[in-house]
């Protein structure tokens, strides 16, 4: 069957069964003018939407279905954790090529929503159109957060510890494989294949650290961990101090770069797309809540800088020496 025997109707009547993962609070899901829903009370809405298109975010012919479908919502979910929220409800709109099979999109479909069930995400709509050339997927997803939790970019204070909840640099070898078409033939290629194919959102980490008095600011590693971190510089109007020996790197990760003569450090800094957590945390707090984040998640919280008031971005290395932080991650409209 394809999706032009069965039509724009028939294709969301198919795409829609399992879409509603936590009925209690939907009035109106898929099949009406809006989707309705409501909200709980005494907390934020979160709003966040991300646009992928064809060509300039994924090559279809380099990813499945179901991948692509993880990522598309995975992306999002990222920006709810960021922030210290729930992911609640998700919109799915999606521009189709006539070159798109069926079963590629029912893939892509199945992707999001197992996706959306582990993280207890409804899929309420969005809209559907075709395209002349590539496939363009915009979803919005919806989220909540109590106000005194909300991690926002421009909390971060002067003497503050920065953490990361995960590794870096995983997501850029993984494209590196991509578009140079290197065979995943090892285990560790493989997981950096799927870092940057299928990545998880921090979602559970990000609402323990909102809930944790002292954890000021905080943002996903979408663009990498130089510009990212630049980000909450420039909002907080402060600066930061990196330590090249503290970033955590994969063993997956310095095996690809031994192998293909690359700095871990520089991909760890422009990388993006990694959609770990990068927070800032009070020096008095950040034993405790490390700690803490090892006996919930078992893996640990890595302590990678500090905030400081001197309006710049450094790296120390082992040996002493400095050098200022450039943003080299993800920036859509930058040529050359």
């Amino acid at each position: 069957m394809t999706l032009n025997a069965i039509g724009e109707f028939g294709f969301i009547k198919k795409i829609s069964r399992g879409c509603l993962i936590r009925p209690d609070n939907v009035i109106k899901a898929i099949g009406d003018d809006a989707a309705a829903f409501t909200i709980e009370p005494d907390r934020v809405s979160l709003i966040t939407t991300d646009l992928l298109v064809e060509r300039v975010h994924f090559i279809r012919n380099s990813i499945t279905g179901f991948d692509l479908g993880h990522k598309s919502l995975a992306v999002n979910l990222s920006d709810i954790a960021a922030m210290g929220g729930k992911a609640r409800e998700a919109f799915v709109s999606i521009a189709i090529p006539q070159d798109c099979a069926l079963e590629y999109l029912e893939a892509f479909y199945d992707g999001m929503k197992n996706l959306a069930a582990r993280f207890d995400v409804n899929i309420l709509g969005g809209d559907t159109t075709s395209s002349k050339e590539d496939l363009i997927i915009n979803i919005v997803v919806q989220g909540t957060v109590a106000k005194t939790e909300m991690l926002c970019r421009d909390a971060a204070c002067p003497g503050d510890v920065i953490v990361s909840t995960g590794c870096l640099g995983d997501s850029k070898a993984g494209l590196h494989l991509i578009l140079n078409n290197i065979p995943t033939d090892t285990e560790d290629l493989q997981a950096l294949y799927r870092a940057h194919v299928l990545p998880e959102p921090h979602l559970h980490e990000g609402r323990f650290l909102a809930s944790q008095p002292g954890t000021h600011a905080g943002i996903d590693t979408s663009d990498g961990l130089s510009s990212d971190l630049g980000h909450i510089a420039e909002e907080s109007q402060v600066g930061a101090t990196l330590y090249s020996d503290k970033i955590p790197v994969s063993e997956s990760l310095l095996k690809f770069c031994s192998r293909f003569n690359f700095d871990s450090i520089e991909y760890a800094l422009s990388g993006g797309e990694d959609y770990t957590l990068l927070c800032t945390v009070a020096p008095e707090s950040a034993e405790e809540i490390a700690a803490k984040f090892q006996a919930e998640f078992k893996r640990p919280l890595f302590r990678i800088g500090e905030i400081n008031d001197k309006n710049r971005l450094d790296i120390i290395y082992p040996d002493g020496s400095s050098k200022p932080i450039a943003p080299t991650g993800w920036n859509h409209f930058k040529t050359g």
